[in-house]
């Protein structure tokens, strides 16, 4: 295990074209744009977690779940008891969400995503192996230990009690494993992860990705359409570049051609998004979707940023929506019905548009922006915590 030191003030990081690699033939030539992280705060943050014991899956159960104490569990948001029929079936009330829904997964999740992302930033940017010590603790109690690993598969997730065991549209909660699979990779690449350890991480993310493109839940979500199928999109992007699975790469790639040109109109907006009750948000989450997937499914022979389809690339709608994280007052669409006052925050998916289009004024936008996440909802939307990360 190596041991690297580096100052403890303010990193100046390199950000190079998509993958560090030559641009295809045809798209524009890319200059350096150059950012600066603030490893103290880095450092403070993965503190904090130190001492912080793993909370897998199996730490909690619901009665209502048909799975057992290893599978995933979550129910629909809007679902409720039936005044009439206590013990019968839920009924929907839209917009709703039911406080006494079992949340306790979804929670776990997004903690690890949390706690692991911030241990491995501090050990990238210090070396200090107490970080990454504490991290594999996390990981090895969520996907390796056979007493409390969690099932790769997400068969009883978005459950409706008397209706559905578990629903394809669950596997958006698994969008908070995207930077734990980027936090275990950096750990390899440091190093410091080898041997048995990395290669069951990577047959877990493999098993789940594989259950994702094969089971009817995943091919549901799949062709879901708007954000929902973006992340499925960025998530197989993801888990198949840790498990080194080109197959399944090249099924985020095609997927990412048929969604934009399905969901972008000709002035770059998403339709499906801004009709919502909450246009400003699924806008930005579905953005930063496309924006991971780009990252991580781009190679030198076929640059997806600059992918053209049916209504231009993705730079199309970076330009429609970055005037309105500038001055959200000039929104073009009535403010979303909650949370509207929590948005925009310094996520990393601005950035990497910044980076591909070397672009300043995006950057410049982007170091404005606060990266505080001031509710529950905007924490559980914008999975990506720690840009540091995503250097290369």
């Amino acid at each position: 295990m190596k041991n690297k030191k580096i100052g403890f003030l303010l990193v100046g990081v390199l950000w190079l074209t998509a993958c560090q690699q030559q641009q295809p033939a045809g798209t524009p030539e890319t200059a350096t744009l150059v950012v600066a992280f603030d490893t103290l705060q880095i450092i403070a943050t993965a503190q904090a977690y130190l001492t912080q014991a793993p909370v897998p899956i199996t730490t909690t159960s619901c009665p209502r779940s048909a799975g057992g104490p290893h599978d995933f569990y979550s129910e629909g948001d809007y679902w409720w008891p039936n005044p009439a029929d206590p013990a019968g079936p839920y009924i929907r009330r839209d917009g709703q969400t039911n406080p006494e829904n079992f949340t306790a997964h979804r929670a776990a999740m997004r903690n690890l995503n949390q706690w692991v992302a911030a241990l491995v930033a501090a050990y990238q940017v210090t070396g200090d192996e107490q970080y990454a010590r504490q991290a594999m603790a996390h990981l090895n109690a969520f996907f390796l230990d056979p007493a409390t690993r969690m099932n790769p598969n997400l068969l009883y997730a978005q459950a409706i009690k008397g209706i559905v065991t578990g629903r394809g549209i669950g596997i958006i909660d698994t969008i908070h494993l995207i930077e734990v699979a980027r936090a275990i990779a950096q750990l390899a690449a440091q190093g410091y992860l080898t041997g048995e350890p990395l290669a069951g991480l990577k047959q877990w993310f493999f098993d789940y990705a594989t259950w994702m493109n094969t089971h009817p839940y995943g091919l549901a979500e799949k062709d879901h359409g708007n954000n929902h199928s973006t992340w499925w999109a960025a998530q197989m992007a993801a888990f198949a570049q840790l498990a080194g699975q080109e197959e399944l790469l090249e099924v985020a790639r095609q997927q990412f051609k048929k969604l934009l040109s399905a969901q972008m109109a000709p002035d770059g907006s998403f339709p499906e998004e801004i009709s919502r009750t909450k246009p400003y948000s699924y806008t930005l989450f579905n953005l930063e979707g496309y924006a991971v997937l780009c990252e991580m499914a781009t190679t030198p022979q076929e640059n997806l940023w600059y992918y053209e389809g049916k209504n231009g690339s993705l730079e199309r709608a970076w330009n429609f929506m970055v005037p309105f994280i500038k001055d959200k007052s000039k929104w073009i669409k009535p403010a979303d019905v909650q949370h509207f006052e929590d948005l925009p925050i310094q996520s990393p998916g601005l950035l990497f548009a910044a980076r591909a289009y070397n672009n300043p004024d995006f950057l410049a936008l982007w170091q404005q922006l606060s990266p505080t996440r001031p509710s529950e909802e905007v924490n559980r939307t914008f999975p990506l915590r720690e840009p540091v990360l995503w250097v290369k």
